[in-house]
């Protein structure tokens, strides 16, 4: 047994993205990406029907909005577009309740893989969908905006886990 205390595990929950949510998911965006997502983009994710969540902490001065995630879904496949914790609650297991959340929903709606790009610079968000399972499927050259031109996107993906339906 130890003697270091053990962080609490924060009390999450999750729901749909509102009008209202976006300025305060933009900040978030700002605060932990160099090259972030504009209002707007978000706002098209929200109106494009994508699957999109904002994650809440309960905390005593009441729920705090920690982190989200868009996943558009096609056919039997789901790709994780945008996934994000406030760098304030970073180092807390946060991203990893909202990429299982993300992993289940994408289930629930009976896809079969999920796909997502991430920067090869990224250590800490390669480490979490590496524990998660998920392989490189590619390189795609280019992706992404970097201070000097472009960085390269890994491709990775994960087989999701089948839920089984009852037959109608």
């Amino acid at each position: 047994m130890s003697a270091l205390p053990r962080p609490e595990v924060p009390v999450l929950s999750f729901r749909r993205v509102r009008e209202n949510d976006i300025e305060a998911v933009a900040a978030i965006e700002k605060r932990a990406y160099e090259f972030p997502w504009t209002a707007g983009n978000f706002r098209d994710a929200m109106l494009s029907g994508y699957r999109f969540w904002c994650c809440w902490q309960a905390t005593p001065e009441g729920d705090q909005l920690v982190g989200y995630a868009i996943i558009m879904l096609a056919v039997d496949e789901a790709h994780l577009l945008n996934l994000a914790v406030d760098p304030r609650f970073q180092g807390r297991g946060i991203g990893r309740r909202i990429l299982a959340y993300a992993i289940d929903d994408a289930a629930r709606k009976e896809c079969r893989m999920l796909f997502l790009e991430v920067r090869p610079s990224n250590a800490v968000a390669r480490t979490l969908y590496a524990t998660a399972g998920f392989t490189q499927h590619g390189i795609r050259k280019g992706y992404y905006p970097a201070r000097n031109g472009r960085e390269d996107a890994l491709f990775l993906g994960v087989e999701l886990p089948w839920i089984e339906r009852p037959r109608p």
